[in-house]
């Protein structure tokens, strides 16, 4: 009686958890669209611990139902804004990410061979290797945009500079929410110029006149 019960309450708190991400994830993507400007040609990775999104520490609860609530949300979300998605694994792979293999070789980047389960790869992962039709696994990618759903720990594939972007969804579930967009390095110190307005007004495309004090070389 106390294992059905057990499993009774596992089961009503996954179904919950299902429904949270199905209203919650797509809220989130549609901030971190604005925010980052995502569109044609854009990566978004995508990191997720369905653990953490039931209440449970990250590795030790994985969930199938939630992590095929995250993918298609996902997946919904990228058809709509035309982007590209890379949805990493855990760390017992890798942290490699699940691809179109098309755009993986359009991008040069490296395959790697594995399949992502439960337990080695995550459900995230998993739910997306099966849902992506040509799916396969490489080891490294530079994104665009992130969001990470239970500290999973993105990072190392945002492509630098990573800066983070607020949402009014904190939680996705029970699981922290942090998303980021990356921005080009800013370069040449203290005399160069990062507005266009200004980059035209030096360079005399706005009709003014400068002196040489004002344009150097």
């Amino acid at each position: 009686m106390a294992d059905r019960t057990k499993q009774t309450e596992a089961a009503s708190v996954q179904a919950l958890a299902v429904e949270q991400v199905r209203r919650d994830l797509p809220i989130a993507l549609a901030d971190l669209y604005q925010a980052a400007h995502i569109g044609r040609d854009t990566l978004l990775v995508v990191g997720a611990s369905t653990s953490e999104v039931v209440g449970q520490r990250i590795g030790t609860a994985t969930s199938m139902a939630v992590g095929h609530a995250i993918v298609d949300a996902v997946l919904a979300f990228a058809a709509d804004a035309g982007c590209q998605v890379a949805f990493q694994c855990c760390e017992h792979l890798n942290r490699a990410l699940v691809v179109s293999q098309a755009y993986a070789k359009r991008r040069g980047w490296r395959e790697v061979s594995a399949l992502p389960v439960p337990g080695a790869g995550g459900a995230v992962a998993a739910a997306a290797f099966w849902a992506i039709a040509d799916a396969c696994l490489v080891d490294a990618v530079e994104a665009d945009a992130g969001i990470d759903i239970g500290d999973t720990l993105i990072g190392m594939h945002l492509r630098p500079v990573a800066v983070p972007v607020r949402s009014q969804v904190r939680e996705i579930g029970k699981a922290h929410v942090t998303m980021a967009r990356s921005r080009p390095p800013l370069i040449g110190g203290t005399r160069a110029v990062y507005d266009r307005d200004e980059a035209r007004r030096r360079a005399g495309l706005d009709g003014s006149r400068h002196s040489s004090a004002d344009i150097d070389n």
